[in-house]
């Protein structure tokens, strides 16, 4: 097992919004469950939020977790589920979208092939399972994005944290990429590979304040359906965790252009009135 912690400082900067923040990066990798559960629970620690679920997965209203295993077998392999069952469905705030064809999540054992076996037969002695015993991945590409909402709403909300834990990969490249409310990187950090099937990896990063509006995952280098190995990463995703998104308030720098905005409106019809 390795289990990391890392620390670093980075200013963004733009004409109307000012970032600053510290993050702390979690990094992990296991050849089985118990040896990424350790990381895992630290993340957990640093958002907050204890270890007993609520409803559609909330903890104490600071963290949310998506497993995947709730969803129905209507919407799981060999079907595709909606990019948004996790803010209708199972409001989480969470809405995915992805430049490939949709998103999968894996079929329970006795209902489908397991494991993404119906995409190539392969897969479910590639794949491991952290919390039993659905998968998530998109479909038709490496690409996920999880664009963040005030779960069962349409406003956008931002989150101060975000982690996902990963299975089989294998070689660099994949990675979580994070933005602000103005589509700002906010750094690019990569998953930790460990070669073998059925491995694990995690990353997290925790920032001291909601400024997170969008993260983007990339999971392996090719999309399903490939055999794994021989240069081909095809990696696939289980638990999801974040913090408790927050709706998104105006800055202060947006603030005061608004203000000197209806300041000169306001001196118009003055003059105006009095002309």
């Amino acid at each position: 097992m390795k289990k990391i912690v890392v620390l670093t400082t980075f200013v963004s900067m733009c004409a109307v919004s000012a970032v600053e923040a510290s993050p702390i990066t979690f990094l992990g990798t296991g050849s089985n469950v118990a040896g990424i559960t350790g990381i895992r629970d630290d993340f957990r620690t640093a958002v907050g939020g204890g270890t007993v679920a609520g409803a559609n997965g909330s903890f104490g209203g600071v963290r949310r977790e998506i497993n995947w295993d709730g969803v129905p077998d209507i919407f799981s392999a060999p079907n595709n589920m909606p990019a948004n069952f996790f803010n209708v469905n199972s409001p989480r705030g969470a809405v995915f979208s992805t430049p490939g064809t949709g998103f999968q999540v894996s079929a329970n054992a006795g209902v489908a092939p397991i494991e993404f076996d119906n995409i190539n037969a392969t897969y479910s002695a590639t794949f491991g399972v952290f919390s039993p015993q659905r998968l998530f991945t998109a479909i038709g590409s490496t690409i996920t994005d999880v664009n963040f909402f005030v779960p069962g709403s349409a406003t956008p909300a931002l989150t101060s944290a975000f982690g996902a834990i990963f299975t089989d990969v294998d070689l660099t490249g994949s990675s979580i990429q994070y933005f602000d409310r103005l589509n700002n990187s906010l750094g690019l950090f990569s998953v930790p590979s460990l070669l073998g099937s059925e491995t694990f990896s995690f990353l997290g990063v925790v920032f001291d304040s909601a400024v997170v509006s969008r993260v983007r995952i990339i999971s392996g280098n090719a999309a399903l359906g490939l055999n794994d190995g021989a240069g081909i990463d095809v990696a696939v995703m289980d638990d999801f965790l974040y913090a408790e998104p927050v709706a998104a308030v105006p800055e202060p720098a947006t603030l005061i252009l608004t203000g000197i905005g209806f300041a000169i409106v306001g001196l118009r019809i003055r003059r105006r009135t009095r002309g």
